[in-house]
């Protein structure tokens, strides 16, 4: 009776199988946390390793995700002198939580202002949990060009994933 009674309630009973259930959250929990050391550890491609940054950027965005995610921001890219507003945004997979980035990087393989603009795949991991964070941002477009960008993150988000952004010139007004 005492089984059933359980049951009815939707609790586990106390069996193996229940005891097994009870490690899921941990278990996921923790190989994600190793997947984000495992990604820290990342190396720049061979090309951007031995290259001097041609420009840099600094990006404000703002993301949200679960599972599927969405992000909108602007920015700006230095490049020969001169400052260039750009906005950005995109839909891509893997994360969940939300939050605000503000990243600097440095661009590669850029040699005109015309190959910045356009579509750009994104690898991208990270953490936020209040104010502390960590993270980096990949992305490279048909051009050749690549963005490593060092993001600071506010907010709650695990972010572990690929997204396709779109960068347009101007200040999107």
């Amino acid at each position: 009776m005492k089984q059933i009674e359980s049951d009815a309630r939707g609790s586990l009973p106390s069996s193996s199988a229940g005891k097994a259930l009870r490690w899921r959250g941990p278990t996921i929990l923790a190989a994600c946390v190793m997947a984000l050391a495992a990604c820290s550890q990342q190396q720049p491609p061979p090309s951007e390793a031995t290259t001097p940054p041609s420009a840099t950027v600094d990006l404000q965005e703002m993301q949200a995700a679960y599972i599927g995610s969405g992000s909108a921001g602007s920015g700006v890219l230095h490049y020969q002198g001169q400052s260039y507003p750009f906005t950005i945004g995109g839909l891509g997979i893997g994360g969940i939580g939300a939050s605000s980035i503000e990243a600097r990087g440095d661009v590669y393989n850029l040699s005109s202002l015309s190959q910045f603009a356009g579509p750009y795949a994104e690898g991208r991991y990270g953490f936020a949990f209040g104010v502390h964070s960590s993270g980096d941002l990949w992305l490279r477009n048909k051009a050749g060009v690549v963005m490593h960008l060092y993001a600071k993150r506010e907010g709650l988000m695990l972010s572990l994933g690929g997204s396709a952004v779109v960068i347009t010139m101007g200040n999107g007004s």
